[in-house]
């Protein structure tokens, strides 16, 4: 499943470059990577080493339609504030994170059964993403542009498509069978990857070092309409600290690269 992402977002990349030509806009291309923090239904909510533990990483390849410039005849488009202050991205990233259970139920003191069940417990999960976001610069793109050693910070708010595959286990033998797995996740694991729509809201700078290539920062939310991309999905009417859906922080480092 995931090479149709590739090949869809080769296919958004020749589209959009083909509107170059009809329409002036210019584009950039660039490499992401960062930790991942996913927020699942692994560990206990609000939990400091949940969050710090159920860390993983996050790649992608990221694609821009730049409105202030024309490549075609190295110039400026007509200034009006939309062409000087929003980008277009399209993005395909992938990311992994390992799962495990964190937070006062698996203290070592603690030797009840279901306490040995969930620091039984590992999962972890990959996904797969495709989508477009539409970043706001409040200062001048045109300023930013052409001034070596400058900051563009911008807010970013879009969608994705993505293809997971979670993996769920347990160091105690099968899961969904008694011995192994709590009550509360009994026949409320799965092993097998779907798919998934999800918001994506970003905020971040970019840092100018020439006049083709920027590095940029970016701090993201994604919050996925599915509570299964972990593997997991307890019962939420009965189990309500499990009924949010899964989400994700990635803190990314960027470079872009401006075509001519």
């Amino acid at each position: 499943m995931p090479k149709y992402f590739i090949l869809t977002f080769f296919f958004i990349f020749v589209y959009s470059s083909r509107t170059n030509a009809q329409f002036g806009f210019s584009h950039e291309v660039g490499a992401i990577a960062g930790p991942v923090a996913f927020q699942s239904d692994y560990g206990e909510r609000y939990d400091f080493k949940t969050n710090a533990g159920n860390t993983g990483y996050g790649i992608g390849i990221i694609h821009y339609l730049n409105f202030s410039y024309k490549a075609d005849c190295n110039c400026y488009t007509p200034e009006t504030y939309f062409n000087d202050h929003f980008k277009l991205r399209s993005e395909l990233s992938y990311n992994k994170t390992k799962l495990q259970h964190f937070g006062e139920w698996v203290d070592p003191d603690k030797k009840r059964l279901f306490n040995e069940q969930l620091r039984g417990m590992k999962g972890e999960t990959s996904v797969t993403n495709i989508g477009m976001q539409l970043e706001f610069f409040p200062l001048s793109i045109r300023d930013f542009t052409a001034t070596i050693g400058s900051l563009a910070p911008f807010i970013s708010f879009g969608g994705q498509f993505s293809f997971y595959d979670p993996k769920a286990y347990s160091t105690l033998g099968k899961l969904n069978i008694p011995a192994t797995t709590p009550v509360k996740y009994y026949k409320a694991t799965q092993n097998s990857g779907g798919t998934v729509w999800s918001v994506v809201s970003s905020v971040g700078t970019r840092y100018k070092v020439s006049p083709l290539s920027d590095l940029m920062l970016d701090l993201r939310f994604q919050y996925y309409f599915s509570n299964w991309v972990d593997g997991l999905n307890p019962d939420p009417k009965i189990y309500k600290e499990n009924k949010a859906n899964d989400w994700l922080v990635w803190f990314n480092f960027g470079y872009i690269y401006y075509l001519q």
